[in-house]
């Protein structure tokens, strides 16, 4: 069983080199790497060479038409069994192919992901917006996490399917969230998608709180549009974080009148604070981590709202597929 390890990149040549390093040194060596540089400026060819042999890189240069575009143009050009993507911004542990071999073999899968997590070299606040995004008391659960409020379903920071299942589904489309809109695609063509939760990858992630807040706002954003394509797909959590912003605005105007309405979100802060403490076992990464779930919590949530009032309630995003298609360029 060969696998295909397909990675876009723009612009991130130190990023690719920490990523090869890992997979050069996979103590499973049954796989290759197909790197997709989407029309870069600061091309990672140097990198790729340097690890050709030890992490079996194909490299691969193409104009700049996005992330998904790149990803579809790897898999065209793939000779695996098994599609595995991952972002340039990961590093996978050396037992990752072991691993991901040994689930399969147990539990055969159309499609699958796994969790991520911070590796120990990363900064304070990368660490701290890995446990934000992963925390059940911010996401539920829906990142790859053992307790969930919704399906699992997978994200291209660690996600992969079958030949079969790409024959049959087609490749990624061009728009945010598109690893969302793919395992929807998968899950709807009756194919089988699982949780691998011995194969993990770390993740980096936005290196500052203005980059997060950014990436989640669009996540939010994403989400409506998400809804347009696959109506009845949007579950309570998903309304959480709007939820979150409204109710916290509503309860820091009433506690000007009356202090104590604003207890509810104290306390919300405090269980995060401790829970993070716990969890990173750090008491700075643990502060931290407040600050990254207020940012991710609020971002998201005002993505969520705005995209709601102007696609659903104005009614201005009906037509997202048209919408899709522009992205393309067609």
């Amino acid at each position: 069983m060969l696998f295909s390890i397909i990675v876009p990149v723009y612009n991130r040549p130190d990023e690719i080199a920490d990523l090869l390093k890992s997979l050069a040194a996979q103590s499973d060596k049954g796989f290759e790497t197909v790197i997709v540089e989407d029309g870069s400026t600061v091309d990672c060819r140097r990198q790729c060479n340097e690890y050709a042999d030890a992490a079996n890189v194909k490299y691969h240069y193409k104009g700049n038409e996005g992330r998904s575009i790149a990803r579809n143009h790897g898999m065209e050009n793939a000779e695996g069994d098994y599609f595995i993507f991952v972002d340039s911004d990961c590093i996978l542990p050396p037992d990752y192919i072991v691993n991901l071999r040994k689930s399969l073999s147990e539990d055969p899968a159309d499609c699958f992901g796994g969790p991520d997590a911070a590796h120990e070299s990363f900064s304070d606040t990368q660490k701290a917006i890995n446990y934000s995004m992963t925390s059940f008391l911010t996401t539920g659960g829906i990142r790859g996490g053992k307790i969930s409020m919704e399906k699992f379903t997978p994200r291209t920071f660690n996600m992969g399917f079958s030949r079969e299942v790409y024959e049959k589904v087609g490749g990624f489309r061009e728009m945010f969230s598109e690893d969302i809109d793919m395992s929807t695609r998968i899950r709807l063509a009756g194919f089988s998608i699982t949780l691998f939760p011995d194969v993990a990858v770390f993740h980096k992630r936005r290196v500052d709180f203005k980059k997060f807040w950014r990436q989640v706002h669009v996540f939010g954003m994403s989400r409506i549009t998400l809804q347009l394509l696959y109506p009845g797909s949007m579950k309570a959590v998903h309304w959480l974080p709007a939820v979150f912003v409204i109710g916290s605005v509503a309860m820091i105007i009433a506690s000007f009148f009356k202090w104590w309405c604003i207890l509810p979100l104290l306390l919300y802060i405090l269980a995060l604070w401790i829970w993070g403490i716990i969890s990173t076992r750090s008491l700075k990464i643990g502060t931290l981590g407040v600050a990254a779930a207020l940012v991710q919590l609020t971002g998201y949530g005002t993505g969520f709202i705005r995209a709601y009032i102007w696609k659903i309630l104005l009614r201005h995003g009906r037509d997202v597929n048209d919408e899709i298609e522009r992205r393309r360029g067609k």
